[in-house]
């Protein structure tokens, strides 16, 4: 007689077994089911079975059960397992506060751009934010000024696929920057800015090291009348490089200008 084993599914009916990979905090996976993407918080045992929970980039949180073949790794179906021992240290977050992803390749640039006034401005706005702008695939450029501002964007020819957003400093009602800025009326364009006389200011004084950022006198250049009051050298380049040390993370700056830089990544990347 013929020997039959007891499963009798025809082999191309088999699902491979799925590789079993720990889960390390910080991996970043997505669940099958709902789809729902985010980065390894912790593992727990519980009643009913291990569970994993996971975090999106928004900081929203979601439990799963560690069930086989139950999430995308890399676009692969794995099996996500308790880890057996503390993996390496890897940071969590990215200096924006974002949560990190670790070896993510950067993104092929979108035809959207940020422009920001000031080339300290961009070097500030890509120490926070350079990794999730390279995820993202926004490039961020620097105008030296915002007079020619209606003729930049005319020239950039905004669209909905092409969006463009800029950050001003000093934009406060009355001055010079808020009626350059109304002359922008095109829905492609977002123009934000924050109250700073210079973005200097917007990095707090408790992680430069100082009580406060001195009033400077009107008629004077305040870079400069910066350097007076603090006693340092009048090299404005060497000041600001000083400054921009002491940011590590998104907490070493002012909310003004947190919330405007997160809301031009959002306009230029979010579908309309």
């Amino acid at each position: 007689m013929r020997s039959y084993q007891p499963d009798l599914t025809p082999p191309w009916k088999k699902s491979a077994p799925a590789p079993e990979v720990p889960a390390e905090p910080d991996l970043v996976v997505e669940e099958v089911v709902t789809g729902f993407c985010g980065a390894v918080i912790r593992c727990e045992k519980t009643a009913q079975g291990p569970t994993v929970t996971l975090e999106d980039r928004f900081g929203k949180h979601r439990v799963f059960p560690m069930e086989p073949r139950g999430f995308l790794l890399e676009g692969r179906v794995v099996t996500l397992v308790r880890p057996s021992a503390a993996g390496p240290a890897r940071p969590s977050r990215t200096a924006s506060g974002s949560v990190a992803v670790p070896g993510a390749r950067a993104r092929v640039a979108r035809a959207g751009r940020i422009y920001v006034e000031g080339r300290h401005d961009a070097e500030l706005v890509e120490r926070v934010w350079g990794d999730d702008l390279r995820i993202e695939g926004v490039v961020v450029e620097y105008l030296e000024g915002v007079d020619d501002l209606p003729a930049i964007v005319r020239e950039f020819a905004p669209g909905p696929d092409a969006r463009l957003g800029v950050l001003v400093d000093h934009l406060v009602p009355g001055s010079k920057e808020s009626r350059i800025a109304a002359q922008v009326t095109d829905a492609n364009v977002l123009v934000v800015g924050h109250p700073y006389i210079d973005v200097w200011e917007a990095v707090k004084p408790s992680s430069v090291g100082i009580p406060g950022w001195p009033a400077v006198p009107r008629g004077q250049d305040w870079k400069t009348g910066v350097c007076r009051a603090l006693g340092w050298p009048e090299n404005t380049g060497a000041a600001w490089q000083h400054i921009l040390s002491k940011v590590g993370s998104y907490k070493d700056l002012e909310p003004q200008l947190l919330g405007r830089v997160e809301e031009l990544i959002d306009f230029v990347t979010l579908p309309s």
